[in-house]
Protein backbone atom coordinates (compact mmCIF):
# COMPACT_ATOMS: atom_id res chain seq x y z
CA UNK A 1 0.00 0.00 0.00
CA UNK A 2 2.77 2.41 0.91
CA UNK A 3 4.66 1.40 -2.23
CA UNK A 4 1.60 2.16 -4.39
CA UNK A 5 1.29 5.61 -2.81
CA UNK A 6 4.93 6.35 -3.51
CA UNK A 7 4.64 5.25 -7.12
CA UNK A 8 1.50 7.32 -7.53
CA UNK A 9 3.22 10.39 -6.05
CA UNK A 10 6.25 10.01 -8.27
CA UNK A 11 4.05 9.53 -11.33
CA UNK A 12 1.97 12.59 -10.51
CA UNK A 13 5.09 14.71 -9.94
CA UNK A 14 6.44 13.64 -13.29
CA UNK A 15 3.15 14.49 -15.01
CA UNK A 16 2.98 17.87 -13.29
CA UNK A 17 6.59 18.52 -14.28
CA UNK A 18 5.81 17.76 -17.91
CA UNK A 19 2.72 19.98 -17.84
CA UNK A 20 4.58 22.85 -16.20
CA UNK A 21 7.43 22.40 -18.60
CA UNK A 22 5.05 22.54 -21.52
CA UNK A 23 3.38 25.65 -20.11
CA UNK A 24 6.76 27.25 -19.61
CA UNK A 25 7.79 26.50 -23.16
CA UNK A 26 4.62 27.86 -24.67
CA UNK A 27 4.95 31.14 -22.77
CA UNK A 28 8.68 31.65 -23.25
CA UNK A 29 10.29 33.80 -25.93
CA UNK A 30 13.77 32.37 -25.30
CA UNK A 31 13.76 30.54 -28.63
CA UNK A 32 13.24 33.81 -30.47
CA UNK A 33 15.55 35.87 -28.25
CA UNK A 34 18.70 37.23 -29.87
CA UNK A 35 21.64 37.43 -27.48
CA UNK A 36 24.50 39.86 -28.01
CA UNK A 37 27.55 39.18 -25.86
CA UNK A 38 29.67 42.31 -25.28
CA UNK A 39 33.25 41.96 -24.04
CA UNK A 40 34.18 45.21 -22.31
CA UNK A 41 37.52 46.17 -20.75
CA UNK A 42 36.62 49.68 -19.59
CA UNK A 43 36.11 49.01 -15.89
CA UNK A 44 35.71 52.74 -15.21
CA UNK A 45 32.35 52.78 -17.01
CA UNK A 46 31.18 49.22 -16.35
CA UNK A 47 28.07 50.28 -14.42
CA UNK A 48 27.00 52.77 -17.05
CA UNK A 49 27.41 50.23 -19.86
CA UNK A 50 25.42 47.67 -17.86
CA UNK A 51 22.63 50.24 -17.44
CA UNK A 52 22.66 51.04 -21.16
CA UNK A 53 22.30 47.34 -21.94
CA UNK A 54 19.22 47.12 -19.69
CA UNK A 55 17.69 50.23 -21.27
CA UNK A 56 18.23 48.79 -24.73
CA UNK A 57 16.57 45.52 -23.76
CA UNK A 58 13.49 47.37 -22.49
CA UNK A 59 13.02 49.21 -25.78
CA UNK A 60 14.05 46.30 -28.04
CA UNK A 61 11.94 43.26 -27.27
CA UNK A 62 13.55 39.93 -28.04
CA UNK A 63 17.14 41.18 -27.69
CA UNK A 64 19.35 40.32 -24.73
CA UNK A 65 22.60 42.24 -24.16
CA UNK A 66 25.10 40.39 -21.96
CA UNK A 67 28.05 42.53 -20.87
CA UNK A 68 31.22 40.93 -19.54
CA UNK A 69 33.77 43.38 -18.13
CA UNK A 70 37.37 42.34 -17.56
CA UNK A 71 40.12 44.74 -16.50
CA UNK A 72 41.35 46.68 -13.50
CA UNK A 73 44.33 44.47 -12.80
CA UNK A 74 43.06 41.49 -14.79
CA UNK A 75 44.68 40.63 -18.13
CA UNK A 76 41.87 41.56 -20.51
CA UNK A 77 43.75 40.42 -23.62
CA UNK A 78 44.33 36.98 -22.14
CA UNK A 79 40.67 36.77 -21.09
CA UNK A 80 39.51 37.66 -24.60
CA UNK A 81 41.88 35.10 -26.11
CA UNK A 82 40.48 32.46 -23.74
CA UNK A 83 36.93 33.25 -24.84
CA UNK A 84 37.84 32.77 -28.49
CA UNK A 85 39.86 29.64 -27.79
CA UNK A 86 37.04 28.06 -25.79
CA UNK A 87 34.44 28.75 -28.48
CA UNK A 88 32.64 31.30 -26.31
CA UNK A 89 33.27 34.14 -28.76
CA UNK A 90 31.77 37.54 -27.94
CA UNK A 91 29.56 39.32 -30.45
CA UNK A 92 31.15 42.70 -29.75
CA UNK A 93 34.66 43.27 -28.39
CA UNK A 94 37.21 46.06 -28.15
CA UNK A 95 40.22 46.60 -30.40
CA UNK A 96 43.24 48.62 -29.31
CA UNK A 97 44.31 49.61 -32.82
CA UNK A 98 45.92 48.23 -35.97
CA UNK A 99 47.69 45.34 -34.24
CA UNK A 100 44.44 44.08 -32.70
CA UNK A 101 42.64 44.58 -36.01
CA UNK A 102 45.23 42.36 -37.70
CA UNK A 103 45.13 39.80 -34.88
CA UNK A 104 41.36 39.36 -35.04
CA UNK A 105 40.98 39.92 -38.79
CA UNK A 106 39.31 36.53 -39.33
CA UNK A 107 36.54 37.53 -36.94
CA UNK A 108 35.90 41.19 -37.78
CA UNK A 109 32.88 42.34 -39.76
CA UNK A 110 33.21 45.10 -42.35
CA UNK A 111 31.57 48.17 -40.77
CA UNK A 112 32.31 50.63 -43.57
CA UNK A 113 28.67 51.16 -44.51
CA UNK A 114 27.36 51.62 -40.98
CA UNK A 115 25.86 54.91 -39.87
CA UNK A 116 28.50 55.28 -37.17
CA UNK A 117 31.37 54.91 -39.62
CA UNK A 118 29.84 57.69 -41.69
CA UNK A 119 29.34 59.88 -38.59
CA UNK A 120 32.87 59.41 -37.25
CA UNK A 121 34.97 62.58 -36.84
CA UNK A 122 37.59 62.84 -39.56
CA UNK A 123 40.72 60.85 -38.77
CA UNK A 124 39.21 58.81 -35.94
CA UNK A 125 38.86 55.63 -37.99
CA UNK A 126 42.57 55.35 -38.85
CA UNK A 127 43.34 52.97 -36.00
CA UNK A 128 40.88 50.32 -37.20
CA UNK A 129 40.85 50.62 -40.98
CA UNK A 130 42.65 48.81 -43.77
CA UNK A 131 42.51 49.16 -47.55
CA UNK A 132 39.69 51.65 -47.28
CA UNK A 133 37.51 49.41 -45.12
CA UNK A 134 36.47 50.04 -41.52
CA UNK A 135 36.67 47.17 -39.04
CA UNK A 136 36.24 49.06 -35.78
CA UNK A 137 34.07 51.94 -34.57
CA UNK A 138 35.55 54.46 -32.09
CA UNK A 139 34.30 53.95 -28.57
CA UNK A 140 35.20 57.54 -27.70
CA UNK A 141 38.04 60.01 -27.73
CA UNK A 142 40.31 59.97 -24.73
CA UNK A 143 43.23 62.16 -23.89
CA UNK A 144 46.09 61.68 -21.50
CA UNK A 145 49.10 63.49 -20.15
CA UNK A 146 49.87 64.89 -16.73
CA UNK A 147 46.60 65.25 -14.84
CA UNK A 148 47.11 67.77 -12.08
CA UNK A 149 45.50 69.05 -8.92
CA UNK A 150 45.25 72.76 -9.71
CA UNK A 151 44.43 73.64 -6.13
CA UNK A 152 47.72 72.19 -4.86
CA UNK A 153 49.62 74.08 -7.58
CA UNK A 154 47.94 77.31 -6.50
CA UNK A 155 48.63 76.72 -2.81
CA UNK A 156 52.29 76.07 -3.66
CA UNK A 157 52.45 79.41 -5.46
CA UNK A 158 52.69 77.90 -8.96
CA UNK A 159 50.77 79.62 -11.76
CA UNK A 160 49.72 76.72 -13.95
CA UNK A 161 49.02 79.03 -16.89
CA UNK A 162 52.68 80.02 -17.02
CA UNK A 163 53.99 76.49 -17.56
CA UNK A 164 54.91 76.67 -21.24
CA UNK A 165 58.08 74.56 -21.46
CA UNK A 166 59.83 71.60 -19.88
CA UNK A 167 61.93 73.97 -17.76
CA UNK A 168 58.78 75.64 -16.42
CA UNK A 169 57.36 72.23 -15.59
CA UNK A 170 60.55 71.12 -13.83
CA UNK A 171 60.61 74.31 -11.75
CA UNK A 172 56.95 73.81 -10.82
CA UNK A 173 57.69 70.26 -9.66
CA UNK A 174 60.58 71.45 -7.50
CA UNK A 175 58.48 74.20 -5.95
CA UNK A 176 55.69 71.75 -5.18
CA UNK A 177 58.24 69.45 -3.58
CA UNK A 178 59.53 72.26 -1.38
CA UNK A 179 55.97 72.83 -0.13
CA UNK A 180 54.88 69.21 0.22
CA UNK A 181 55.11 69.11 4.02
CA UNK A 182 53.02 72.24 4.49
CA UNK A 183 50.54 70.90 1.93
CA UNK A 184 50.46 67.51 3.65
CA UNK A 185 51.49 65.72 0.45
CA UNK A 186 53.26 62.37 0.17
CA UNK A 187 55.09 63.45 -3.00
CA UNK A 188 54.61 65.53 -6.12
CA UNK A 189 53.99 62.61 -8.49
CA UNK A 190 51.85 59.52 -8.15
CA UNK A 191 53.14 57.73 -11.25
CA UNK A 192 51.92 54.12 -10.99
CA UNK A 193 54.87 52.27 -12.49
CA UNK A 194 53.45 48.96 -11.30
CA UNK A 195 50.96 49.16 -14.20
CA UNK A 196 52.47 48.27 -17.56
CA UNK A 197 49.70 50.14 -19.41
CA UNK A 198 50.60 53.40 -17.64
CA UNK A 199 54.23 53.01 -18.74
CA UNK A 200 53.10 52.12 -22.26
CA UNK A 201 50.88 55.20 -22.54
CA UNK A 202 53.61 57.38 -21.12
CA UNK A 203 56.05 56.18 -23.82
CA UNK A 204 53.66 57.38 -26.54
CA UNK A 205 54.68 61.02 -25.99
CA UNK A 206 58.29 60.27 -26.90
CA UNK A 207 57.84 57.69 -29.66
CA UNK A 208 55.00 59.25 -31.66
CA UNK A 209 56.94 62.31 -32.96
CA UNK A 210 59.70 60.05 -34.28
CA UNK A 211 57.12 58.70 -36.75
CA UNK A 212 55.44 62.03 -37.52
CA UNK A 213 52.45 61.01 -35.41
CA UNK A 214 51.41 58.49 -38.08
CA UNK A 215 49.80 55.30 -36.72
CA UNK A 216 50.49 53.26 -39.84
CA UNK A 217 54.16 54.24 -39.87
CA UNK A 218 54.66 52.93 -36.36
CA UNK A 219 52.73 49.77 -37.11
CA UNK A 220 54.92 49.12 -40.17
CA UNK A 221 58.24 50.25 -38.63
CA UNK A 222 60.94 47.57 -38.67
CA UNK A 223 63.18 49.56 -36.32
CA UNK A 224 62.98 52.32 -33.73
CA UNK A 225 65.70 54.87 -32.93
CA UNK A 226 64.24 56.59 -29.85
CA UNK A 227 65.01 59.91 -31.50
CA UNK A 228 63.64 61.75 -28.48
CA UNK A 229 65.27 59.48 -25.92
CA UNK A 230 67.03 62.35 -24.15
CA UNK A 231 63.75 64.12 -23.42
CA UNK A 232 62.24 60.78 -22.42
CA UNK A 233 65.03 60.36 -19.87
CA UNK A 234 64.62 63.89 -18.46
CA UNK A 235 60.94 63.41 -17.75
CA UNK A 236 61.47 59.90 -16.38
CA UNK A 237 64.23 60.97 -14.00
CA UNK A 238 62.15 63.92 -12.80
CA UNK A 239 59.18 61.67 -12.09
CA UNK A 240 61.26 59.05 -10.29
CA UNK A 241 62.99 61.63 -8.11
CA UNK A 242 59.74 63.24 -6.90
CA UNK A 243 57.40 60.24 -6.91
CA UNK A 244 55.73 58.24 -4.17
CA UNK A 245 58.15 55.41 -3.42
CA UNK A 246 58.65 52.61 -4.03
CA UNK A 247 57.54 53.63 -7.51
CA UNK A 248 57.47 50.04 -8.76
CA UNK A 249 54.84 49.12 -6.17
CA UNK A 250 52.45 51.99 -6.86
CA UNK A 251 49.32 50.71 -8.58
CA UNK A 252 46.46 52.53 -10.31
CA UNK A 253 44.01 52.28 -7.45
CA UNK A 254 46.40 53.67 -4.84
CA UNK A 255 47.70 56.37 -7.17
CA UNK A 256 44.34 57.68 -8.37
CA UNK A 257 41.64 56.66 -5.92
CA UNK A 258 43.65 57.22 -2.75
CA UNK A 259 46.61 59.57 -3.26
CA UNK A 260 45.40 61.85 -6.08
CA UNK A 261 41.77 62.00 -4.99
CA UNK A 262 42.83 62.86 -1.44
CA UNK A 263 45.33 65.61 -2.30
CA UNK A 264 48.32 63.44 -1.38
CA UNK A 265 49.99 63.92 -4.78
CA UNK A 266 49.71 66.78 -7.25
CA UNK A 267 50.40 64.99 -10.56
CA UNK A 268 49.50 61.62 -12.07
CA UNK A 269 50.02 60.36 -15.59
CA UNK A 270 46.46 59.45 -16.57
CA UNK A 271 43.63 60.48 -18.84
CA UNK A 272 40.05 61.67 -18.68
CA UNK A 273 38.89 58.08 -18.07
CA UNK A 274 39.51 58.69 -14.37
CA UNK A 275 36.81 61.38 -14.26
CA UNK A 276 33.92 58.99 -13.45
CA UNK A 277 35.99 57.47 -10.64
CA UNK A 278 36.84 60.89 -9.21
CA UNK A 279 33.22 61.97 -9.52
CA UNK A 280 32.12 58.95 -7.53
CA UNK A 281 34.50 60.01 -4.75
CA UNK A 282 34.13 63.79 -4.90
CA UNK A 283 32.31 65.52 -7.80
CA UNK A 284 33.79 68.87 -6.78
CA UNK A 285 37.31 67.59 -7.47
CA UNK A 286 36.78 67.31 -11.24
CA UNK A 287 34.94 70.63 -11.38
CA UNK A 288 37.34 72.74 -9.34
CA UNK A 289 40.70 70.99 -9.07
CA UNK A 290 41.35 68.76 -12.07
CA UNK A 291 43.43 69.97 -14.99
CA UNK A 292 45.80 68.60 -17.63
CA UNK A 293 49.32 69.61 -18.63
CA UNK A 294 51.07 68.65 -21.88
CA UNK A 295 54.58 67.30 -22.41
CA UNK A 296 57.21 69.22 -24.38
CA UNK A 297 59.02 66.73 -26.60
CA UNK A 298 59.53 67.51 -30.31
CA UNK A 299 59.12 71.25 -29.74
CA UNK A 300 60.44 72.68 -26.47
CA UNK A 301 57.88 75.48 -26.56
CA UNK A 302 54.85 73.60 -27.88
CA UNK A 303 53.35 71.09 -25.53
CA UNK A 304 51.14 68.20 -26.61
CA UNK A 305 48.93 65.67 -24.93
CA UNK A 306 47.93 62.33 -26.44
CA UNK A 307 44.36 62.17 -27.71
CA UNK A 308 42.21 60.17 -30.09
CA UNK A 309 40.16 57.00 -30.06
CA UNK A 310 41.52 54.75 -27.35
CA UNK A 311 39.48 51.72 -28.30
CA UNK A 312 37.30 50.57 -31.16
CA UNK A 313 34.22 48.38 -31.08
CA UNK A 314 34.67 45.36 -33.32
CA UNK A 315 31.77 43.12 -34.37
CA UNK A 316 32.18 39.36 -34.75
CA UNK A 317 31.32 38.42 -38.33
CA UNK A 318 31.21 34.72 -37.45
CA UNK A 319 27.98 35.09 -35.49
CA UNK A 320 24.67 34.31 -37.21
CA UNK A 321 22.99 37.07 -39.19
CA UNK A 322 20.50 38.00 -36.44
CA UNK A 323 23.24 38.46 -33.85
CA UNK A 324 25.44 40.33 -36.34
CA UNK A 325 22.68 42.82 -37.12
CA UNK A 326 21.65 43.16 -33.47
CA UNK A 327 25.28 43.93 -32.56
CA UNK A 328 25.46 46.72 -35.12
CA UNK A 329 22.06 48.04 -34.03
CA UNK A 330 23.07 48.16 -30.35
CA UNK A 331 26.26 50.13 -31.12
CA UNK A 332 24.37 52.54 -33.35
CA UNK A 333 21.73 53.06 -30.66
CA UNK A 334 24.42 53.88 -28.06
CA UNK A 335 25.65 56.83 -30.10
CA UNK A 336 22.46 58.06 -31.80
CA UNK A 337 19.61 57.59 -29.31
CA UNK A 338 19.14 60.84 -27.38
CA UNK A 339 18.82 59.19 -23.99
CA UNK A 340 21.81 56.93 -24.61
CA UNK A 341 23.88 59.86 -25.90
CA UNK A 342 23.32 61.67 -22.60
CA UNK A 343 24.63 58.66 -20.72
CA UNK A 344 27.70 58.60 -22.97
CA UNK A 345 28.56 62.24 -22.33
CA UNK A 346 27.12 62.95 -18.87
CA UNK A 347 27.63 59.68 -17.00
CA UNK A 348 30.43 57.92 -18.84
CA UNK A 349 32.10 61.33 -19.27
CA UNK A 350 33.18 60.32 -22.80
CA UNK A 351 34.42 62.76 -25.39
CA UNK A 352 32.33 61.58 -28.36
CA UNK A 353 34.01 60.61 -31.63
CA UNK A 354 30.92 61.26 -33.77
CA UNK A 355 29.70 64.38 -35.56
CA UNK A 356 26.09 64.04 -34.39
CA UNK A 357 27.24 65.10 -30.91
CA UNK A 358 27.70 68.75 -30.02
CA UNK A 359 30.86 70.05 -28.36
CA UNK A 360 28.53 71.68 -25.84
CA UNK A 361 27.46 68.20 -24.72
CA UNK A 362 30.84 67.69 -23.02
CA UNK A 363 30.14 68.56 -19.40
CA UNK A 364 33.47 67.75 -17.79
CA UNK A 365 35.94 70.70 -17.85
CA UNK A 366 39.05 68.53 -18.36
CA UNK A 367 37.39 66.66 -21.23
CA UNK A 368 36.60 70.02 -22.83
CA UNK A 369 40.24 70.98 -22.41
CA UNK A 370 41.28 67.76 -24.14
CA UNK A 371 38.80 68.45 -26.93
CA UNK A 372 40.38 71.89 -27.38
CA UNK A 373 43.87 70.35 -27.63
CA UNK A 374 42.50 68.02 -30.30
CA UNK A 375 40.75 70.82 -32.19
CA UNK A 376 43.94 72.89 -32.21
CA UNK A 377 46.09 69.99 -33.39
CA UNK A 378 48.20 69.92 -30.23
CA UNK A 379 48.02 66.16 -29.80
CA UNK A 380 49.84 62.96 -30.62
CA UNK A 381 47.73 59.86 -31.33
CA UNK A 382 47.41 56.71 -29.23
CA UNK A 383 50.66 55.40 -30.66
CA UNK A 384 51.47 52.69 -28.10
CA UNK A 385 48.63 50.53 -29.40
CA UNK A 386 50.56 50.17 -32.67
CA UNK A 387 53.77 48.81 -31.15
CA UNK A 388 54.80 45.21 -31.95
CA UNK A 389 52.46 42.69 -30.34
CA UNK A 390 53.41 42.20 -26.71
CA UNK A 391 56.25 44.73 -26.89
CA UNK A 392 54.93 47.10 -24.23
CA UNK A 393 54.13 44.49 -21.61
CA UNK A 394 56.78 41.81 -22.01
CA UNK A 395 59.78 43.68 -23.43
CA UNK A 396 59.88 47.43 -22.88
CA UNK A 397 58.05 47.49 -19.52
CA UNK A 398 60.33 45.08 -17.60
CA UNK A 399 63.44 46.93 -18.79
CA UNK A 400 61.88 50.30 -17.93
CA UNK A 401 61.21 49.01 -14.42
CA UNK A 402 64.85 47.94 -14.14
CA UNK A 403 65.93 51.46 -15.04
CA UNK A 404 63.63 52.99 -12.42
CA UNK A 405 65.15 50.60 -9.90
CA UNK A 406 68.70 51.59 -10.91
CA UNK A 407 69.44 48.06 -12.14
CA UNK A 408 70.39 49.15 -15.66
CA UNK A 409 71.49 52.41 -17.30
CA UNK A 410 69.40 54.48 -19.67
CA UNK A 411 71.69 53.48 -22.55
CA UNK A 412 71.10 49.83 -21.72
CA UNK A 413 67.35 50.43 -21.65
CA UNK A 414 67.45 52.09 -25.05
CA UNK A 415 69.67 49.38 -26.60
CA UNK A 416 67.56 46.51 -25.30
CA UNK A 417 64.34 48.25 -26.38
CA UNK A 418 65.66 48.89 -29.90
CA UNK A 419 66.83 45.29 -30.28
CA UNK A 420 63.53 43.89 -29.05
CA UNK A 421 61.54 46.04 -31.50
CA UNK A 422 63.74 44.99 -34.44
CA UNK A 423 63.50 41.34 -33.43
CA UNK A 424 59.70 41.51 -33.20
CA UNK A 425 59.35 43.13 -36.61
CA UNK A 426 61.63 40.78 -38.57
Amino acid sequence: MKRSKVLFSVTMLAVVGIILGACGSSGSSSKDETTVDVFNIKVETKDQLDDLAKKYEKSHEGVKINVTTVGGGQDANAALQTKFSSGDEPSIFLLGGLADMEKWSDSLADLTDTKLAKNAIEGTLAGASKDGKVYGLPMNIEGFGFLVNKELFKKAGVDIEKITSYTDFENAVKKLDSKKDSLDMKAVFGFSAKEFWVVSQYSTHFISPEFNDDLQKVYDAKTIDFKYGDVFKKYTDLINQYNVQPILSLDYSTSVEEDFANNQVAIVHQGNWIVPTLNSLDPEFTKDKLGILPLYVADSNKGKIAAGPSWYWGVNKNKDEKVLQASKDFLEWMYTDKEAMKVVTDEMEYIPAYTNFSADSISDPTSKEIFNYLSEGNVVPWMHNQYPDGYSQTQFYPEFQKYLNNDISWDELMTKSKDAWASDRK
